[in-house]
């Protein structure tokens, strides 16, 4: 069952849009669908589909509603792509983050899910880094995360898994910052990584030009399993 649901601030100072889809019978974990850059559009809801299907609680929330609620974006248009960014730009993460705590906190208490996790692509890849080193979500998964090299001195915080997915040639991530990521994760505990040799950022899209199909398949699968072990 899909429903447009309003999850409270923590702070009480408005309420969060999120795309919301039961699955069949009792949820066996509950995953966050942390959107790109485009917002919660065809692409970020067929994700979230597929986790139900699965049997898991999805919630895909907006995460530009206190810029501007509903955007959803082709992109591979350039106009909208560059419009996207301009969100992105302008997207407070710290604020963004206590979102994301306060829909954990809205799956386990209203939802009744103790189990949480969350995965995010490009931005969302930095909201699942953030995650695992701010929150008590049980386990994040991050495709393709933004400036996450720039967030290492947080990787103390990281207390629950993390798996991040990371393509070799991607043009927002580049080599150093990569290097970084791996210098600063490869020996951390909780934290897995994987290299996709030669593909871009946006590899795992659903929709649009950006997909490669065998890798995103593999990575999915990689994710599925992470999870199926950290939530059930």
């Amino acid at each position: 069952m899909t429903t447009n649901t309003q999850i409270p601030t923590l702070a009480g100072d408005g309420e969060i849009p999120a795309l919301v889809i039961k699955p069949e019978g009792t949820p066996c974990g509950a995953v966050i669908v942390q959107q790109e850059i485009f917002g919660v559009d065809a692409g970020i809801r067929k994700k979230a589909q597929d986790w139900a299907d699965r049997g898991y609680l999805a919630v895909a929330p907006d995460t530009f509603w206190r810029q501007q609620p509903g955007v959803e974006l082709d992109a591979d248009i350039p106009e909208q792509f560059q419009e996207a960014i301009g969100y992105m730009m302008k997207h407070d993460f710290d604020l963004g983050i206590r979102d994301i705590e306060a829909v954990i906190h809205w799956i386990r208490r209203e939802a009744g899910v103790p189990k949480v996790g969350l995965v995010g692509f490009c931005m969302g890849g930095r909201v699942a880094y953030m995650a695992a080193a701010r929150t008590d979500i049980d386990a994040s998964v991050g495709y393709y995360g933004v400036m996450i090299d720039q967030m290492l001195g947080e990787k103390h915080a990281i207390a629950k898994p993390l798996m991040l997915h990371i393509p070799t040639a991607d043009h927002f991530v580049g080599p150093d910052a990569q290097k970084a990521i791996h210098e600063g994760l490869d020996d951390h505990p909780k934290v897995t990584l994987y290299d996709y040799e030669g593909l871009d950022h946006g590899f795992a899209a659903e929709i649009g030009s950006r997909r490669d199909e065998a890798n995103a398949t593999l990575a999915d699968e990689r994710t599925a399993a992470f999870l199926a072990e950290h939530l059930g």
